[in-house]
C-alpha cells in the first residue's frame, strides 16, 4: 500500500517478522501526522518495525518527535522501532540531538530485516 502525502510518500511492507515502512520525500510538520499514522497501525500487527529513511529529503524536529515518541513506546513493550538508511545530510537532527547513538540504526532495510529476524528466531532471509 502507498499513498501520496504533500511532501512524502509512505508505504508499508511485511518482511518476515518485521514491518518495514519506506518513506520518501520531506517529513515534517506537515507529513508528520501520516507518519504517526502509519507507525501507529504497524504497531496494531508488529512488534519489529523499520523505518526506512533511504529516500527521506528532511527531517524536522516534529518527525523526530514522532519517531521517538513511538520508539519509546515500541521499548516499553518488547518491541523495537528500527531505522534504516539514514543520511546524515538529510536526516542530520537524528545526530544532532544525539539519538542517532540511542536508536537501532541500519545501513539497509534488508540489514535491518535480516538481524531482527534472527533475533526472533526466523530463518536468515
Amino acid at each position: 500500500m502507498g499513498c501520496g502525502v504533500d511532501e512524502a510518500w509512505l508505504s508499508a511492507q511485511i518482511r518476515g517478522d518485521c514491518m518495514v515502512i519506506a518513506i520518501r520525500g520531506d517529513l515534517d510538520i506537515v507529513t508528520s501526522p501520516q507518519l504517526d499514522e502509519s507507525l501507529t497501525a504497524a504497531e496494531r500487527t508488529h512488534d519489529r518495525i523499520i523505518l526506512d529513511l533511504a529516500e527521506v529529503d528532511f527531517l524536522d524536529t516534529s518527525a523526530l518527535a514522532v519517531i521517538v515518541g513511538h520508539w519509546k513506546k515500541a521499548a516499553g513493550s518488547g518491541g523495537t522501532l528500527a531505522l534504516a538508511g539514514a543520511r546524515y545530510r538529510y536526516t542530520k537532527t537524528l545526530w544532532i540531538t544525539g539519538l542517532a547513538d540511542k536508536l537501532v540504526m541500519y545501513d539497509t532495510a534488508d540489514e535491518g530485516v535480516r538481524t531482527l529476524g534472527r533475533a526472533a528466531g526466523q530463518p536468515q532471509q
